[in-house]
């Protein structure tokens, strides 16, 4: 399966992140240990989300995921 790009939003109903690839499509929302690519500093970046006091990408520095371009 190809990979696809999209951008990190917040669900606020399901209260987890979701990949949005296109105006009406969706990955489906991430769950603690689903691994993805974070393009950080001009490359891809392997990380993967996890949740502690809030949800995060490990290994990568936001203050806020939001909008961040992904693939999976």
């Amino acid at each position: 399966m190809a990979q696809r790009t999209g951008a990190l939003v917040f669900d606020e109903l399901t209260d987890r992140y979701d990949i949005r690839f296109d105006l009406n499509a969706y990955y489906g929302g991430l769950h603690c240990g689903d691994c993805l690519e974070v393009f950080v500093r001009g490359k891809w970046k392997p990380t993967r989300m996890e949740y502690g006091q809030n949800w995060y990408l490990v290994g990568i520095r936001a203050e806020d995921l939001n909008g961040l371009r992904v693939r999976i």
